[in-house]
């Protein structure tokens, strides 16, 4: 008898040992569970996928090794077919790889790197304003350049002409200021010639300084090389000259705040100069004056007539130069102030503003694959979908 209650308990532990064993069966590489489980990968399609980058890599090595300069156009039929994750693996690979050929890839930089097809927009733009007309060359618009460099070239020569005869005006305008500033014929007679002279100095300076601005702006504008978002033109364009970032998103009705602001600061920056200029010379007179009485027989100098004090002339001074100095900071503030506004407003020109707004809760039922138990259990819940 007690033989056979040992027999019936070994049974009983052998049976309790093998009902897992019998409960989770081992699954083939081939089998697909749709309740939940997810798939086991596939090893034959890993294998045909590590063939394909191999095939890809072996193409994209010759590409580059055969020619010194990468031929853009195979690059982009090979790029064509093949998946991004596959493009990262391939560069992952390559880097990694010790035996890649890095004197391939010097002479590639060395020979291409400046009219390079990947060149970026603020490359060719930098490249711009280093050599003036260096963006119509690389954008292939060729019959730009006579007027480029013609508008420059007359006007930087019709300047340095009017600048020889404005200096010698401007030095005997001075040195007749520094011993008196009593209004005479003579001096307001020298006063006009060199207003005037001034005046066409610096239309001269501005048609040059415009057809400069110009050819760096259409170089960016142009530049359709490569694919670039409109953040980084709008943001490109802003940099090189105010307002033009506003023009380029067709936000108009901001450029007219935009170059008017520029405009107020820049009248006000030269009028507190001429402020500071004239009461620093008044103030250099009546203090000399001061220290020096026996050298003024006929009183002071200074285009007052001594009416004001020697500190009162200083404080004046102080006062124009500290309002330019804020008006200076002012418009530099302004500056990054319209660059972020292009660079803001060109990354909302996507955004939907619409007013489709709506929120929709609803029950749900669904099913999860529970390994332990080796089945589906209902699982009971709510779905919130909101539109914005």
């Amino acid at each position: 008898m007690a033989r056979l209650l040992s027999y019936l308990l070994a049974a009983t532990l052998l049976l309790a040992a093998g009902a897992p064993a019998r409960a989770q069966l081992p699954r083939s590489s081939r089998t697909l569970v749709r309740s939940g489980q997810i798939e086991r990968p596939d090893s034959v399609r890993r294998r045909l996928d590590s063939l394909r980058t191999e095939a890809f890599a072996r193409e994209f090595d010759s590409i580059g090794r055969a020619h010194y300069v990468v031929d853009s156009a195979r690059i982009a039929a090979a790029r064509t077919d093949a998946d991004p994750a596959l493009l990262d693996s391939l560069a992952a690979r390559r880097y990694a790889d010790p035996a890649f050929d890095r004197v391939a890839e010097r002479k590639i930089f060395r020979k291409g790197w400046l009219m390079s097809d990947s060149m970026g927009i603020s490359k060719v733009t930098w490249l711009s304003a280093v050599l003036p007309g260096y963006g119509q060359i690389y954008n292939k618009q060729y019959w730009k350049l006579p007027v480029f460099y013609g508008a420059m070239g007359a006007g930087l020569a019709l300047f340095i002409h009017e600048n020889n005869r404005y200096k010698p005006l401007k030095r005997a305008y001075e040195a007749y200021t520094d011993r008196s500033l009593v209004r005479t014929p003579e001096l307001d007679a020298l006063q006009e010639r060199m207003i005037r002279s001034n005046t066409r100095r610096q239309i001269y300076l501005g048609v040059t300084l415009a057809s400069y601005i110009y050819s760096i702006g259409d170089a960016a504008v142009s530049y359709h090389t490569n694919d670039v978002s409109r953040v980084k033109k709008a943001t490109t364009l802003s940099c090189i000259f105010p307002g033009a970032g506003q023009i380029y998103n067709r936000s108009y009705w901001k450029v007219p705040f935009v170059i008017g602001g520029f405009a107020s600061m820049i009248y006000c920056i030269d009028w507190n100069n001429r402020g500071y200029q004239r009461f620093k010379k008044a103030y250099g007179l009546v203090a000399d004056y001061e220290n020096n009485r026996d050298l003024y027989p006929d009183g002071p100098t200074d285009e007052f007539n001594g009416r004001y004090s020697a500190s009162y002339l200083r404080d004046l001074r102080n006062n124009f130069r500290r309002n330019r100095d804020l008006c200076i900071i002012v418009t530099g503030a302004l500056y990054i102030i319209q660059i972020i506004d292009a660079h803001v407003d060109a990354h909302l020109q996507d955004y939907d503003i619409s007013d489709d707004l709506s929120m929709n809760l609803e029950p749900l039922v669904d099913y999860t694959f529970v390994p332990a138990q080796g089945s589906n259990r209902p699982v009971f819940g709510f779905n919130l979908s909101i539109n914005f």
